[in-house]
C-alpha cells in the first residue's frame, strides 16, 4: 500500500457507478479517514489524486460523463494499471450476475494490474462468496488484503449476529429479514436484478435477459413490492466459516418496495439459541427506519475498510469474511461443514 503515513488519509476507489457506488461517493466525505480519488463503470474511468468532485458524480448517468474521465471496455483494469500505485483501498459495488463475475474481475486485477492494498465488496450470494474464498492464495502473494460480505447483509447484519451469539452455548437459528424502500428503482437496477432471482419462475438467464421494460412490468404486476424468502444470502457461509453455526440454521428474506423511500417493514436480526441454564431464548437487534440501503451498506462497508487497513499494515493478506474480525465463537467450522471443501478451513491471515 503506497500511503504508509497514517495520518493520510486513505485513497478510495469505487467499481460500481450504480446506486450503492453513487452513495459510497457521497459517504466518503462524511469519513475524514478517506478520500474519493477513483471511480470505474462498464462506461471509463476517472481518476483525480486530489479528489474527484462527488457532485459532479451524483449526477452521472455513467462515468464517461466525468470531465475528463477515460471510455474503456476494460476500465477496471486499466484504471488499476494506470493508477493502482496511487490507490490504498477499493470498495467493490458490482452486480452478483452472473455468479462469477467478482472472483473472475479480482483474479485479473491480480494478474494484469499493480494494485496492492485493501478490497472491500458488498456482495450478496452465497455462491459469488464461496468462488473467492480459493483466490485467498493468490491475494496472499500479491499483497492484497480482501474482505468479503462487508454491507448491510451479509455485513452488518451478519456480524451483529456473530457478536449476538455468544451468550449461547449453542446458536439454534439466525434469522435476517430486512425491509427496504427505493424511490426509483432504476438506480438500483442491480440490485432489483439479484431479487428477482429470488423469486418463483425466476433464474439468473431469465433475469439476465430481461429488459428494463419487462422488469418495469414485473414490478407494476406485483404493486412494486418484492417479497423474499429463504434467499441465497453469504450470511450463511460466513456465519458457518464463523464457526456460529451450519448454514442450514440461517435463513434471509425480506420485503423491498421499489416505489417509495420509507422502508414497508423494519429490519431485524434474530438469533436464538440454549443458554447455560438450558433454556432457549432469542437476541433481536432492530435497525432504525430513518437508514436507507446506502447508510446500512455504504458505512459499515468503510467501517471494515478501515479495520482493513489497520490489519494491513500490520502485514495481514488473502481473504477474510467481515465476521473474521468479530468476536469469534470456537475455532473451527462445524462438522456440517466439512463435506464442503470451500468450508474445510476458516480463511486465515499471513
Amino acid at each position: 500500500m503506497p500511503t504508509t503515513q497514517q495520518n493520510q488519509p486513505i485513497r478510495v476507489a469505487i467499481l460500481g457507478a450504480g446506486g450503492l457506488g453513487k452513495g459510497m461517493a457521497e459517504f466518503i466525505p462524511h469519513r475524514p479517514d478517506f478520500q474519493l480519488v477513483a471511480i470505474a463503470d462498464r462506461s471509463g474511468f476517472a481518476f483525480n489524486a486530489a479528489g474527484l468532485d462527488v457532485q459532479q458524480i451524483s449526477q452521472l448517468t455513467q462515468v464517461i460523463e466525468y470531465p475528463g474521465a477515460v471510455a474503456s471496455d476494460e476500465a477496471i483494469l486499466e484504471l488499476l494499471q494506470a493508477e493502482g500505485e496511487n490507490i490504498d483501498a477499493i470498495f467493490k459495488a458490482l452486480p452478483n450476475i452472473p455468479v462469477g463475475f467478482c472472483a473472475q474481475t479480482i483474479e485479473a486485477i491480480v494478474e494484469k494490474t499493480s494494485f496492492r492494498g485493501v478490497i472491500v465488496d458488498a456482495l450478496k450470494r452465497t455462491r459469488a462468496v464461496e468462488q473467492l474464498l480459493p483466490l485467498s492464495g493468490q491475494l496472499k502473494e500479491k499483497g492484497i488484503l480482501y474482505i468479503t460480505g462487508a454491507g448491510a447483509t451479509p455485513g452488518f447484519l451478519t456480524t451483529a449476529a456473530a457478536v449476538a451469539a455468544q451468550s449461547f452455548i449453542e446458536v439454534l437459528s439466525v434469522n435476517i429479514y430486512f425491509g427496504v424502500g427505493i424511490s426509483n428503482w432504476e438506480a438500483y437496477k442491480a440490485t432489483i436484478r439479484e431479487d428477482l432471482l429470488h423469486l418463483e419462475g425466476f433464474n439468473a438467464e431469465k433475469v439476465a435477459k430481461m429488459t428494463d421494460a419487462e422488469i418495469q412490468a414485473e414490478l407494476d404486476a406485483r404493486d412494486g413490492l418484492l417479497e423474499l424468502t429463504q434467499m441465497e444470502h453469504a450470511d450463511d457461509v460466513i456465519l458457518e466459516l464463523a464457526g456460529i453455526c451450519s448454514r442450514d440454521r440461517v435463513t434471509v428474506g425480506g420485503l423491498v418496495d421499489t416505489r417509495n423511500a420509507k422502508k414497508p417493514v423494519s429490519t431485524t436480526v434474530t438469533v436464538t439459541g440454549r443458554t447455560l441454564g438450558g433454556a432457549v431464548g432469542s437476541h433481536q437487534f432492530v435497525v432504525s427506519d430513518e437508514t436507507t440501503m446506502v447508510d446500512n451498506v455504504c458505512g459499515p462497508a468503510l467501517g471494515f475498510m478501515l479495520r482493513g487497513v489497520e490489519l494491513y499494515r500490520q502485514g495481514k493478506y488473502g481473504v477474510i469474511t467481515s465476521a473474521d474480525i468479530m468476536p469469534r465463537y470456537q475455532i473451527q467450522v462445524r462438522q456440517s461443514a466439512a463435506s464442503n471443501p470451500l468450508t474445510q478451513k476458516i480463511p486465515t491471515l499471513v
